[in-house]
């Protein structure tokens, strides 16, 4: 017997939380019944499980990365018509969602999975999964600055975790840096605040790492299959962080 959303995100019906959305709507039905509360607990492989009437299907697992460009909307559909990452999953029928999000100005690594327990648990803030970005900052931060935001800085929604932090490149003529930031907290566009709090502002950003998964020769636009090594890899990873924190 597992928790109804665990088994409605695994048959990829949707990312774990949704699912306990779908629940709480009232579009879930089990054995003809309405479930409307997140405790039930059901058996796939003997209940009848429906979500808005259509009996689930287990469909063979994916998990994609894809080198997002700049100016696409990290969500399934955009009522204004902008591009959105699915139009750069030629070939790929199953629905698969985002691990995380990317803003629309930001460009890079970007995990897609109909897996929601995969998406779960490298989203879930308790297991500390690593990201790392290149972010290209106007004029030039003293090391000292890049030293609060190592140590955590506050901003609007509270302080930040410790961050790694360090140059890449600094290109005195036309007064920006390159740096290279790893976080593992997931606030809404946290790094361009983090910088912006310390009067830097950043012109370019790029994820090139998840984990230690990262982007390659993988070209812009393009996708392609994690290995059940690199799934494997990713998921040992949250674990892990999950217990070293716990302690």
């Amino acid at each position: 017997m597992e928790r109804l959303q665990k088994i409605l995100a695994q048959a990829g019906v949707a990312s774990r939380r949704k699912c306990e959305e779908l629940i709480l709507s009232g579009s879930v039905q089990v054995n003809g019944e309405t479930v409307t509360t997140l405790g039930v607990k059901a058996d796939p492989a003997e209940d009848s499980i429906t979500v808005n009437g259509k009996p689930i299907k287990s469909e063979s697992k994916l998990y994609l990365m894809l080198n997002k460009p700049k100016g696409v909307i990290t969500s399934a559909t955009d009522p204004k018509g902008r591009k959105v990452v699915g139009d750069y999953l030629p070939g790929i029928k199953e629905r698969v969602y985002p691990v995380g999000r990317l803003d629309y100005d930001t460009e890079g690594l970007l995990l897609l999975t109909n897996d929601g327990e995969f998406a779960n648990l490298l989203t879930h803030p308790k297991h500390h999964v690593p990201k790392t970005y290149l972010a290209t900052v106007k004029g030039v931060p003293h090391g000292s600055l890049l030293d609060k935001l190592a140590k955590g800085i506050q901003l609007e929604d509270g302080m930040t975790a410790p961050a790694q932090v360090e140059y890449q490149d600094v290109d005195e003529e036309k007064k920006q840096a390159v740096i290279t930031i790893t976080i593992h907290e997931g606030r809404n566009r946290q790094v361009r605040r983090m910088f912006e709090a310390i009067g830097h502002p950043v012109t370019r950003l790029k994820r090139v790492r998840f984990g230690e998964l990262g982007l390659l020769n993988l070209q812009r636009g393009k996708f392609r299959h994690l290995s059940p090594k690199e799934v494997q890899e990713l998921l040992g990873l949250a674990r892990k962080s999950h217990n070293v924190h716990k302690k």
